[in-house]
């Protein structure tokens, strides 16, 4: 099998992937510098949880991590990042982004894994609904894939790699997860927002990340435009393109490990 295949995995073929065969992400995981950047985010985000801070703590950091993680993804969608006043209505992105990181966060979290391991697409239709109920005018749109030709066999494709149709590294299915959700933007409207949440749930599904302490939001903000190149690597299906964007991917989730790295430091006692 060679990286050809690497398109089928999203779609591009009209092949969904299935369990009964080879699995679909290998080709990418031997990708040049794939593994090494798995490997990488993988030792970066052990480091965080392992912080004194993050041991039992970690009920605080990840709260913070939340809304840091919200606030960026919202401006990636074109949001403010400024929380709103209270009592005032705020930006209806970061709305929706911040309702999104409360679902993934606390005892709310544990629910939605539950649900995302068994049934991944009722999952990505209660997270849009939380990201777009400020910006729809017909409340019927909320949670509905949009009726187009191959949309519905792409997602059960991504359902089949989350439940089971994969043994890649967790770094790279949350990418795969991540590219193909803005490449497809099934909702067509706070794709963006779905499409990060469903990357950290990925994250924390597969241990990579179990408490969801990672921001790795803050590093594609940081290179926004890089951002959108990258995803548009992906889109294209070639294998550079593919690989670019996983490591890319695998690079944001060590900065964003990073980044709660300082988050534990600021919430460590003196």
């Amino acid at each position: 099998m060679n990286v050809a295949v690497a398109p089928d995995v999203r779609g591009r073929a009209g092949r969904v992937p299935s369990l009964f065969v080879n699995d679909p992400l290998d080709p990418l995981v031997d990708l040049p510098g794939v593994r090494e950047a798995a490997d990488q985010a993988r030792t970066a985000l052990g480091e965080v949880h392992r912080h004194r801070s993050n041991r039992r703590g970690w009920p605080t950091t990840a709260a913070e991590a939340a809304v840091r993680a919200a606030r960026a993804s919202s401006a990636l969608d074109g949001g403010v990042m400024e929380l709103p006043a209270p009592g005032e209505a705020g930006d209806p992105v970061l709305s929706g982004a911040l309702r999104v990181g409360q679902a993934l966060e606390g005892d709310a979290l544990d629910a939605t894994v539950r649900t995302w391991q068994r049934a991944p697409l009722q999952t990505l239709a209660r997270l849009h609904l939380l990201a777009a109920a400020d910006l729809v005018t017909d409340a019927e749109q909320l949670g509905r894939p949009r009726p187009d030709a191959g949309v519905g066999e792409r997602l059960d494709g991504l359902a089949q790699l989350v439940t089971g149709g994969t043994s890649a590294p967790a770094p790279v299915v949350a990418a795969v997860v991540h590219g193909e959700l803005l490449t497809l933007a099934p909702f067509g409207l706070s794709d963006g927002v779905v499409a990060r949440a469903a990357s950290r749930l990925v994250s924390v599904s597969t241990g990579l990340d179990p408490h969801n302490l990672g921001v790795p939001e803050v590093s594609w903000l940081r290179r926004p435009q890089v951002y959108r190149d990258a995803a548009e690597g992906f889109a294209a299906g070639t294998p550079e393109g593919v690989g670019g964007w996983v490591v890319f991917c695998c690079g944001a989730l060590e900065a964003g490990a990073r980044e709660a790295l300082s988050i534990a430091e600021a919430a460590a006692p003196s």
